[in-house]
């Protein structure tokens, strides 16, 4: 059963000549993989439909390196839309590998035990440990992804591998695959060390009499009749077609048969993969189907530098960054550096945040090929919003601490008084913010804060600081009260200014790093900000 079209319209684009100019002359990444898209069909013409596709095992819970491919293989199909003045027709295929057999139980289900007798049965078959209504394990993970993209607002077709096998869909290219099964055993046994190599077979059996996904030798393969014989489980000799997903193909034939059955042109995978590019490629060409051209990214790492795993439930899920964060900044630390390997925890969602406002906010001020290199355009595919943000994701962050806010009308206070122009009915994707910054705060900066006591030399500096602030009037702009806070340090001695704005920090935030220090005592406010400096002096910030 082909995959359910859950995005029917795609985003318009500005296909203005200068616009399609900007774009051929762009070296942004999306443009440079699209325009090899493009040149794949220089010479032929462009099909009825170029197809795009990402794969998903879902072994695990999604996790945020497979949103990763969705949306970035989205910033390549709209680059390639603009490239070629949206005249070729694009699809893109997010296909899970739910057909795969449950090889170790994941450490993150509720109750392993539960499912210790489905061990190398389907996943569409595994019993869903998390409860609910999903029909098995694989369903509720496919669930789990497609709600996000969803969420998300991605253009997509989702696919599920055992739909496929037991559709039919799949039928052609495994009676292919049996009537070329030298030629691709000759491409993978090479690969494989001399065990290995004795009892592989590309098929993979379902065991009728267990349902598991079998790894064993086959005794003979009949391409004319399209079927396979070999020993089941309790060792009586079977003989079961190809087709109708009684069979399924190992991971790697599975790759390239997947493109040749489906006429992929681009797929983007992780560097893990990298190595057996080749193999795929060639088996898609064994199969009579042209391999697509691919983009190798490189893994994201946990907070120990290890490589995330499903699995394990390492690193960042979906749920969590979009608990302190908004999803465009998610997108946004997807587009940045793809082939550099990131830490992808909790602490790089701050700069993510601000980072992604601040080219949102540059955008409207940027000619046509400055816009197409700013990530934001490649976010929103081609229509950005004007979304100006007043105030930082760190200087809430700040706020919310000095102020030991535990609710946005708390915080909204302080705002407001700020700016009275500013409201959560004005400014919603402020509102948004605040209310990460709130629940980022409580969970991350909070409990690693360390203030320390003002040695003499400080203590006098933070006095002279405090007179100076009362005698500045309460609504006076943040560059002011930064040229005292400047005045202040060089009077007293700091060369390094850097180290009077980390001993302020250190003091009266508890942390080596913070704001624009006039800034925050604006937006604090002065008088506020002169009690944080008494508390300070008193000793009640340490305590």
């Amino acid at each position: 059963m082909p995959g359910e079209n859950l995005r029917a319209n795609l985003p318009e684009l500005d296909l203005s000549a200068e616009a399609v100019a900007a774009a051929r002359a762009s070296k942004a990444w999306p443009f440079e993989e699209a325009g090899k898209i493009v040149k794949r069909y220089e010479k032929s013409g462009f099909p009825a439909e170029v197809l795009f596709e990402t794969g998903y095992g879902p072994s695990g819970l999604p996790h945020i390196g497979t949103f990763g491919e969705v949306a970035r293989t989205t910033m390549v199909r709209t680059a390639f839309r603009l490239l070629t003045e949206d005249k070729v027709a694009t699809r893109l295929l997010c296909f899970s590998d739910d057909m795969d057999g449950m090889r170790k139980i994941p450490d993150n289900v509720p109750d392993k035990a539960a499912l210790e007798p489905y061990l190398h049965q389907p996943l569409t078959v595994v019993p869903n440990p998390f409860g609910g209504d999903y029909e098995s394990f694989g369903h509720h993970n496919n669930a789990m992804l497609r709600r996000f993209l969803d969420t998300f607002g991605f253009d997509y077709e989702f696919a599920s591998a055992t739909d496929y096998y037991k559709s039919g869909r799949f039928d052609g290219i495994l009676k292919r695959a049996a009537e070329n099964y030298d030629k691709v055993m000759a491409i993978m046994l090479p690969t494989l060390g001399e065990e290995r190599q004795a009892t592989y077979s590309l098929f993979l059996p379902i065991s009728p009499t267990t349902g598991r996904v079998l790894y064993v030798p086959m005794k003979r393969v009949d391409a004319e009749a399209g079927t396979i014989t070999f020993d089941d489980e309790d060792g009586s000799e079977v003989t079961l077609p190809v087709t109708g997903g009684k069979v399924k193909l190992q991971w790697k034939p599975d790759f390239g048969a997947r493109w040749a059955a489906l006429g992929v042109d681009f797929e983007m995978f992780g560097k893990d993969h990298g190595p057996n590019m080749v193999v795929y490629d060639r088996i898609c060409s064994a199969l009579d189907g042209r391999p697509p051209e691919h983009f190798v990214y490189e893994l994201f790492l946990d907070d120990q530098g290890q490589k995330i795993s499903k699995s394990k439930g390492n690193g960042l899920t979906i749920d969590e960054w979009l608990t302190y964060a908004p999803t465009e900044s998610l997108a946004y630390y997807m587009f940045q550096k793809p082939r550099t390997a990131k830490r992808l925890y909790f602490d790089v969602i701050p700069r993510a945040v601000d980072e992604y406002f601040q080219q949102l906010d540059a955008f409207h001020r940027q000619d046509i090929a400055q816009q197409l290199n700013n990530p934001v355009w490649h976010i929103h595919s081609g229509k950005v919003p004007q979304q100006p943000m007043p105030l930082s994701f760190s200087m809430l962050l700040n706020l919310v601490s000095a102020a030991n806010a535990h609710d946005k009308a708390t915080l909204w206070g302080f705002i407001s008084n700020y700016d009275k122009a500013l409201s959560p009915a004005s400014h919603p994707k402020l509102d948004e913010l605040v209310g990460y910054a709130i629940r980022y705060f409580e969970d991350f900066v909070k409990p690693a804060k360390q203030f320390r006591a003002p040695d003499e030399a400080e203590r006098t500096a933070l006095a002279d600081l405090d007179g100076r602030l009362a005698a500045l009037p309460a609504n006076t702009d943040a560059e002011t009260i930064q040229t005292e806070v400047f005045a202040t340090g060089k009077d007293h001695g700091y060369e390094n200014l850097r180290e009077w704005f980390q001993a302020l920090y250190q003091i009266l935030l508890g942390q080596d790093q913070g704001p624009r220090f006039g800034s925050f005592v604006a937006l604090y406010g002065i008088e506020q900000s002169r009690e944080l400096i008494a508390k300070a002096l008193a000793g009640k910030l340490v305590a």
